[in-house]
Formats: C-alpha cells, sequence, structure tokens
C-alpha cells in the first residue's frame, strides 16, 4: 500500500460502486427517498474529485494559483450555505443580496484562523499546506453556517408570535429575533464540539492519520489535528454567531418588525 491510505485500483472502484449501491438501496427501501441524492451526490463528488486532483497538480506549486483555488472554494461554499439557508434558488430575486450577506460567516469564519496560522508560520506557506487547511476551515464554516441558518429559518417560521409579542412589548427588532434565535444557533456546533472531546477516543480523524502515513511521528500527528480540531472550533464559532447576527437584523432571512 505505500504511503497512501488505499490502494487506487480496480478494487476501489468496486467497493466504491458497492458503497454507492448501499447507500442508494437504503434510501430507497427505508422510504426516506434519498436514493437519486445519494447517486447524484457519489456522481458529483468522483467526476469533481478527479478534476480538482488533476488541477492541483498546477495551482500548488504558485501561490497566487492556489489562493484564487481557495477564492474558489470560499465561492461554492458560499453558494452552498445560501441554498440551505434560505432554502431558494439563486435565480430568485435578490439572490446577489444573499449571496453577499453568507460570504460573511463563510469567509469571515474560516479567515481570521488561517490567517493566524500563516502569519504565525504554523503552516508554512506553501500552496500544498494552504490549500487544505483552507479547505478543512472554509467546509467547516459552510457546514455551521448551513445548520445554523437552516435551524434558525425553521425556528423563526415557528415562533414568530413569540417575535412579535417581544416587538409588542417595545423590544427593538434584534433583540426580539436573538430571544428565539440564539438557544438554537449554538446546536450548529455539536458535530464539531463532539468531535474535538472524543478525538483519539472514538476516532482518529484524517489529519491525524495524513500526518503519520506521510512519515510523521506520533506527536507531530497529534499536533496537526489538534490545530485543525481548535482551528475550526473558531472558524465555525465565528460563522454561527455571524449568521445569527444576520438572521436578527433581517439581512437573510425575513423577520418580523
Amino acid at each position: 500500500m505505500g504511503s497512501s491510505v488505499v490502494d487506487v485500483d480496480l478494487r476501489l472502484a468496486v467497493v466504491l460502486v458497492i458503497l454507492t449501491a448501499l447507500a442508494a438501496g437504503g434510501g430507497r427501501l427505508s422510504g426516506l427517498g434519498e436514493d437519486r441524492p445519494v447517486l447524484v451526490a457519489a456522481l458529483r463528488a468522483t467526476v469533481q474529485l478527479a478534476v480538482v486532483s488533476a488541477l492541483l497538480l498546477v495551482v500548488v506549486d504558485s501561490l497566487l494559483l492556489s489562493a484564487a483555488f481557495v477564492l474558489l472554494m470560499v465561492g461554492v461554499a458560499t453558494v452552498t450555505a445560501t441554498g440551505r439557508t434560505t432554502a431558494r434558488p439563486l435565480r430568485t430575486p435578490g439572490s446577489a443580496r444573499r449571496l453577499a450577506a453568507v460570504t460573511l460567516p463563510v469567509a469571515g469564519g474560516a479567515a481570521p484562523v488561517v490567517a493566524l496560522v500563516l502569519a504565525s508560520g504554523t503552516v508554512p506557506l506553501r500552496g500544498e499546506a494552504v490549500i487544505p487547511i483552507a479547505g478543512i476551515l472554509i467546509g467547516g464554516a459552510m457546514t455551521a453556517t448551513s445548520l445554523a441558518g437552516r435551524r434558525l429559518r425553521e425556528e423563526l417560521a415557528q415562533k414568530r408570535g413569540e417575535i412579535e409579542a417581544a416587538l409588542a412589548l417595545g423590544l427593538v427588532p434584534r433583540d426580539a429575533v436573538l430571544l428565539v434565535a440564539r438557544p438554537v444557533a449554538g446546536t450548529a456546533l455539536v458535530p464539531p464540539l463532539d468531535q474535538t472531546r472524543t478525538v483519539g477516543l472514538v476516532t482518529l480523524p484524517g489529519a491525524f492519520v495524513g500526518v503519520l502515513l506521510g512519515g510523521g511521528s506520533p506527536l507531530e500527528a497529534g499536533a496537526a489535528q489538534l490545530l485543525v480540531l481548535i482551528g475550526l472550533l473558531a472558524a465555525e464559532m465565528l460563522a454561527v454567531w455571524a449568521v445569527t447576527e444576520l438572521v436578527a437584523r433581517g439581512r437573510l432571512l425575513p423577520v418580523p418588525r
């Protein structure tokens, strides 16, 4: 197997097909209706990773191209999080305003963490290092934004009466929305908190395994994984905070006034 986690050969292709069929079959037989989304997701992942893998062979040798690739990741993450949060297609009116708003939690969550680890020299300023760490943090901020935004949208619909009652008592709109928004927005942080609390006891995440397979010591692997986990906590906390404020100020979802 060498330094790779898996052997890239016919066996891998067969296993991937079987796993996809298992997931899609489960989605159909369970009645969840997720068989088609599973197939589409698996196909997209295969094509996208093939293209990205080929692209990275060129990109990682240039800091400028690496920075452009990171911006592309931010753009895709923003589009994805906007759709999840607002449940509105890109082609509907106001999409530019919604995208601009969601850029704040996605980019604003990841950027300070990326800047800190690069400025400190903890992560070397090289494409092969910048792209993975930025991708992990942007992905974390995207997930946190999507989870918090979707949960806030549902909560605003369910507790509209409570918000209107708070407005009637004299609260400003932002404070009235935050009364119901803050308790639920924090649920988006449950996955990263659980992952951080149980690391090493339940799972050995990718960064840890990657460093070990790359020839690093267990201590170096643990340090790399700790940097990723704490960085994700910081990025996702900032993202949830930002999306909560955006919702409370009426910049992302319609709220009672």
